[in-house]
């Protein structure tokens, strides 16, 4: 075991970070450094939500017969010409054609047969009467309406045609998409397999989630929810912790998920910034590399990033709003990039009118909570890293770049909707 270090990009005489990298570039290292995780087959029903690994093309047509579109009669189109409700045609009905069950023969001239929606077009006929506009007299038929070839027929391919590109890959598979996959029969596909990340939740104050904290502890409020995001974001969380603040065991849990194959990336909730107790980052530059370490982002500039055996190591700020910042900026990125997804922000995007001004420094990106007022945006008083109630109270967020020291009322800016559909 190695003996303790000293902190890594901290600033000894205790006054915080030398420097901090932009959010750009932050996001940057990870775009270089974190790849896409390996496919794997699954059964197509429990595909939903899943993303394609591979594109898909249809093998066949759907449908892969003339149907019915309407319940009638089939016939021969021309044979309808001139009719109407004072001069209708005549025809002999021969037999019936429903679902599953066609109508076995042709029909000829002077012929029908009765159809159902969905039935199988009887070979010779070219057209179908709805059934209002036939008088059924035993098995003749009078046809009032004049109809074309084709017409109330769904032709062989019409809803998809053979040979045809329908899902690139990347594609997040939506419940149509399961229909069709379905038509076609197509019972197992390859998709990105989802990426298993371990959650590390620190600190000596911290009891485990859900369990009520006495004296001066703290429950883990962080676990829960960025377990979430992680699933959201199409990865499976795996929760350890809470651990002390003691360098040892969390530099030894850390190796262990490192050198695990199941494990594809590593967040560290807590121990991030620069005090006496905060060893994560002196442990991932001592074991692998540190490439960044202080972010200039209110309110998650404690925010580092690293690499060991190959596998990003995020460190997220303990602070629960710091906490749910640092992750919508740079662990869905991860996340998603792991998991074949866009890393476009899954939040729900709307254009507002901002009801109050919002102040900002330069040279920071500013991660600003807003409340819907009367069809406008407000920014909220409640602030603090620490104040995580002030997110559950919020409707969204909007962001201030850092070449911006704030947008003036009146604005009309963009706005990620916490809300999820």
């Amino acid at each position: 075991m190695q003996s303790q270090p000293e902190p890594v990009i901290n600033d000894p005489r205790g006054r915080g970070f030398r420097s901090r990298i932009t959010v750009e570039q932050f996001q940057n290292l990870i775009s270089e450094t974190v790849i896409q995780f390996r496919s794997e087959t699954i059964l197509t029903t429990n595909s939903h939500r899943r993303v394609l690994a591979h594109p898909i093309r249809s093998n066949r047509p759907i449908p892969s017969f003339d149907r019915a579109a309407m319940d009638g009669f089939a016939l021969i189109a021309n044979e309808t010409y001139g009719s109407d409700h004072y001069t209708p045609s005549t025809f002999t009905c021969i037999g019936q054609s429903w679902p599953g069950q066609g109508f076995i023969g042709k029909i000829q001239p002077g012929e029908t047969v009765a159809i159902a929606t969905g039935a199988p077009v009887p070979d010779g006929a070219d057209a179908i009467v709805p059934v209002e506009y036939t008088e059924v007299i035993h098995d003749i038929i009078k046809v009032r309406e004049s109809v074309t070839p084709g017409r109330h027929i769904g032709q062989v391919g019409e809803d998809v045609q053979p040979d045809l590109a329908l899902f690139p890959s990347g594609r997040v598979l939506r419940p149509q998409d399961l229909g069709i996959l379905s038509g076609l029969g197509i019972d197992q596909i390859s998709v990105v397999k989802q990426p298993r990340i371990a959650i590390i939740i620190t600190g000596n104050e911290v009891v485990p989630a859900f369990e009520t904290a006495s004296g001066y502890k703290i429950s883990d409020m962080n676990s829960p929810m960025l377990a979430s995001l992680v699933e959201r974001d199409g990865g499976l969380p795996l929760i350890i912790g809470p651990l002390s603040d003691d360098f040892a065991i969390l530099q030894d849990t850390i190796l262990e998920l490192a050198n695990n194959p199941e494990i594809q990336a590593i967040f560290i909730n807590g121990g991030s910034s620069t005090g006496p107790e905060d060893f994560a980052p002196s442990i991932v530059a001592l074991d692998g590399q540190l490439l960044a370490h202080g972010v200039a982002l209110r309110p998650a500039s404690p925010t580092g990033l690293g690499l060991i055996a190959g596998k990003p190591v995020l460190l997220i700020p303990g602070n629960p709003v710091s906490c749910l910042c640092a992750y919508d900026f740079f662990g869905t990125r991860i996340v998603r990039i792991l998991a074949g997804r866009p890393i476009a922000w899954a939040y729900p995007l709307m254009k507002m009118q901002l009801a109050q001004k919002i102040t900002s420094a330069l040279g920071r990106v500013d991660y600003v909570r807003v409340r819907f007022n009367d069809g406008q945006i407000e920014p909220m008083s409640i602030g603090g890293a620490s104040i995580l109630s002030g997110t559950t109270r919020a409707d969204g967020f909007v962001v201030v770049p850092a070449d911006h020291e704030g947008y003036p009322s009146g604005t009309f800016l963009d706005v990620w909707c916490y809300d999820i559909p």
